[in-house]
């Protein structure tokens, strides 16, 4: 039984890593990387292949290697949903959701909140609690699933490993933005492919093909399991292991809960999510935007064959370790009483690939891992930068949000790595399921506010914080009561003691009822309270996005870094001047003159890309920024390829259903 690293292993790794140190750097190099456009939005110059690659690399991360794969292992196909469902939501983000965000100019999407409702409090609400769930939900994730691989791999001191890959994460993170990011991603996207289709051709060939894997899949028990059934009915596959739509009660993801709360879901983290919105943001127009969310939703179709199909084979094939349902020899093979289907692919890559591919593998996965996280800390440091702490200090520099984006990623990194204790003693079953369950506490009502904002112009801010207020706390409550209810460990022999809101009612099916709530709440307040004028919704919805005129906002309405400079004309190169250090009446002395271009170097502030602009020219660049234009023929291209993918994927839903 190899679980060893190999000379030809290290090899790899190390060659990998300093690929990607190469490409993070070399993108620091590059153009449109001085200013707050260019670090967060790339200098919006990106192709359609960058970001259809970057879009897929920054949701597949570690938790689908561990978690999807795991939770494959552990009762079949039914996962797949997840990827799948993604396709409609990826297309509708290109067709429906970004054409109201570039029209407006949103750098992200507490920007646009606060454009179409008004107010403060709640663009500070959805800055808050989006970066609340990056460091509980998606950075906390990326390290436990991350920590379970490399244990398993490498068997490394964990904060050894994770303190590593942020390190390295940190560094082409923080200096080269999101340019860097994107470019890396690409890179990794295909390092992550090639090691995944390899692992599935090799797995699909060790069992004998589809077919056989059905039937070994269906006996693939643990001996505890086999010899008393009754006793370990836990460790038996489902009967409709192979069926992805599954019972409205019993299935462990009814149906219902399926097409309907993990709507809600996919709305959010696919159409408004900070993470995915900022990649198609940076697209140079509308036609490479579009293309890219089309790209990346062609890649999530691969999720069955890459991560759903070596789960199953990993359950086959191992079948003591990864099926056991002893709660005492499950703790001795993955440190876990709740069970061990989240090792499943760790050990397909320990054990089935040879010597070389296995580096390759791992490669793979501290990509994933890396994409992800790098995703993670640039969107946090945007909106940290743009939507809290530009708040607060409105004449803000351009160094000085510069210098707070990075020392927020700084910050995280931090968090992060105190964080680990924690991740530690958290841990269940299964841990696909545990992070769906906290986005279903908290993420359908967001979704909500989102469609009535972009859809129903009557809504209101009144309506949609009151709304998200009384929806939070409905959903907090769930989720306290599903932390300290616990379901009993599988062959344990304890009484379900869970109240049956807990027992009963199933995560998505409550993510159904949330979003319900919340919609009620909104709509009802808005009723009662006074909703924006035509004028100020120019551009700002879906019915006024092709508006010619800006939105009649105030100055605390639009005070966005690239706006501010259109308002303040001369003020704005008196301010270029002094950052600059130098006047034409004093030059600087040769060492002031080093230090400020180290300083500059570090910010990542190009002093080309600060000479004072026109305001005819800075409204030029406004009016790019903002256009929908498009290639006629490109469009109609784009629209087939959208209906053929969309049908492509009904027809593969309904096969396997």
């Amino acid at each position: 039984m190899a679980e060893n690293l190999f000379l030809e292993d290290y090899i790899t790794l190390g060659v990998y890593f300093c690929i990607v140190l190469a490409v993070g750097l070399w993108s620091t190099f590059r153009p449109n990387k001085g200013n707050a456009k260019g670090y967060f939005l790339a200098g919006k110059t990106m192709h359609w292949i960058p970001i259809g690659a970057s879009i897929y690399a920054s949701n597949i991360g570690a938790p689908m290697f561990i978690g999807l794969a795991g939770s494959a292992a552990g009762s079949g196909i039914a996962v797949t949903i997840y990827e799948w469902h993604a396709v409609f939501f990826l297309i509708l983000l290109g067709w429906v959701f970004l054409p109201v965000y570039v029209s407006c100019g949103a750098y992200t999407i507490p920007e646009w909140v606060k454009k179409r409702f008004g107010g403060r409090r709640l663009r500070m609400y959805v800055s808050f609690l989006a970066l609340l769930g990056y460091i509980l939900c998606n950075i906390s994730g990326e390290i436990y699933t991350g920590a379970i691989f490399l244990q398993q791999m490498l068997e490394w001191n964990i904060y050894l490993c994770v303190s590593i890959i942020l390190g390295v994460t940190a560094v082409y993170t923080t200096v080269g933005g999101l340019a860097s990011v994107i470019y890396t991603d690409t890179l990794q996207t295909v390092i992550l492919i090639i090691g995944a289709t390899v692992l599935f051709f090799m797995s699909i060939i060790e069992v004998g093909g589809y077919a056989a894997m059905e039937t070994k899949f269906m006996n693939a028990m643990s001996n505890e399991t086999r010899y008393n059934r009754s006793y370990y009915s836990c460790g038996v596959p489902p009967a409709d292991s192979f069926h992805i739509f599954r019972d409205a009660v019993t299935g462990d993801i009814p149906w219902p809960g399926a097409l309907l709360g993990l709507s809600t879901l996919g709305l959010y983290g696919w159409g408004q999510d900070q993470i995915i919105v900022q990649r198609t943001l940076s697209a140079r127009n509308m036609v490479h935007a579009k293309a890219g969310t089309l790209l990346g939703a062609v890649l999530k179709l691969t999720g069955f064959l890459l991560f759903v199909i070596p789960g199953m084979i990993s359950r086959i094939l191992y079948t003591e370790e990864v099926a056991c349902s002893d709660p005492d020899k499950c703790m001795a093979f993955c440190n876990n009483k709740s069970g061990c289907t989240n090792i499943a692919y760790p050990l397909m890559v320990l054990r089935l690939l040879p010597k070389g591919f296995r580096g390759l593998m791992l490669a793979a996965l501290l990509a994933a891992l890396m994409s992800t996280l790098t995703s993670i800390l640039n969107s946090a440091s945007s909106i940290m930068t743009l939507d809290i702490w530009h708040q607060f200090r409105k004449k803000a520099s351009q160094s000085e949000l510069m210098i707070v984006g990075r020392v927020t990623v700084l910050v995280l990194i931090a968090l992060s790595i105190l964080w680990l204790p924690i991740l530690q003693q958290t841990q269940g079953g299964r841990f696909w399921f545990y992070v769906q369950s906290v986005r279903s506490y908290l993420i359908p009502p967001l979704c909500m506010m989102f469609l009535l904002g972009l859809f129903w112009k009557r809504t209101t801010e009144q309506g949609v914080f009151w709304g998200l207020m009384l929806s939070i706390v409905v959903g907090f409550v769930r989720m306290v009561l599903d932390f300290t209810f616990l379901a009993p460990a599988c062959g344990s022999n304890e009484v379900d003691a869970r109240p049956e809101i807990i027992s009963k009612v199933d995560f998505l099916h409550f993510a159904t009822l949330l979003a319900l709530f919340a919609t009620i709440a909104m709509v009802v307040i808005s009723l009662c309270t006074q909703p924006r004028t035509e004028k100020q919704l120019h551009r700002l919805t879906w019915w006024t996005k092709d508006d010619k005129a800006e939105p009649e906002l105030t100055d605390d309405e639009d005070e966005e870094v690239h706006m501010s400079f259109l308002k303040k004309g001369k003020e704005f190169e008196t301010m270029q001047i002094q950052e600059n250090g130098q006047t034409t009446e004093n030059d600087e002395a040769g060492e002031q003159r080093l230090k400020t271009k180290c300083r500059n170097w570090v910010c990542g502030i190009d002093e080309d890309a600060k000479q004072a602009m026109t305001t005819q020219e800075l409204k030029e660049i406004r009016r790019k920024m903002t256009s929908l234009e498009e290639d006629s023929k490109m469009k109609i291209i784009l629209n087939a390829s959208a209906i053929v993918i969309i049908i492509l994927t009904i027809v593969l839903l309904v096969y396997f259903g």
